[in-house]
């Protein structure tokens, strides 16, 4: 791990700066898993339905992740899926993750567990993760942050967690770097009520 590139919210001397993600765009199988996953399990609206500009013989979906940031799949009729977990290489994608209202992450490890899905919940330090795979065998993490951190302040609020993680010689950021972040930065550091679950952080300290 190299430490030459400093970690920080400010912004790079760079040509120009995006302004957040628009979407992300996945090959997908058909539209009724796809559709059956997304939408009816993990509760994301369908907000558009056309061809692929590219090649009309598929299907492009578009689906609202919860905060009008968009997920659209590739899909076609003759593609089954496939819930077989999917290699990893270079340029492959490890996984996709979606936020979820900590109020609500018992019911929907439930739901998960109810649709017949095999999963994982893991306390990750600075927020817990449930882990599952679509119908396509992609890896799909459902996490929640164990403090309420605004949208617009996350950068800042994770890099001063680095900064405090590191000043404590801690091998990755735990619940009581990010509390102490919030409250170096002046926000609320009231923990949501979650329930114990394995650390998995692969033998780190």
């Amino acid at each position: 791990m190299s430490d030459d590139v400093p970690v920080t919210a400010d912004l790079p001397d760079s040509p120009f700066h995006t302004t957040g993600t628009d979407h992300v765009t996945i090959w997908g199988s058909n539209e009724a898993d796809t559709v059956a996953f997304y939408r009816d399990l993990l509760g994301m609206p369908l907000v558009l339905r056309q061809p692929n500009l590219d090649d009309p013989s598929q299907t492009h979906l578009f689906f609202d992740t919860g905060d009008g940031r968009i997920l659209t799949f590739f899909v076609s009729d003759d593609r089954p899926s496939n819930r077989h977990g999917q290699r990893g290489q270079v340029g492959s994608v490890h996984h996709l993750c979606f936020r979820v209202d900590p109020e609500r992450f018992e019911e929907m490890v439930e739901a998960i567990d109810e649709d017949g899905r095999g999963y994982n919940i893991f306390d990750r330090g600075i927020f817990f993760s449930l882990y599952t795979q679509d119908n396509n065998g992609l890896v799909i993490e459902l996490s929640t942050d164990k403090y309420e951190i605004p949208d617009e302040r996350r950068g800042e609020v994770l890099a001063k967690t680095q900064e405090i993680r590191e000043a404590a010689g801690a091998d990755y950021a735990k619940d009581e770097h990010t509390k102490a972040a919030l409250e170096e930065l002046g926000l609320d550091a009231t923990a949501h009520d979650l329930p114990d679950a394995a650390s998995g952080v692969g033998g780190l300290q």
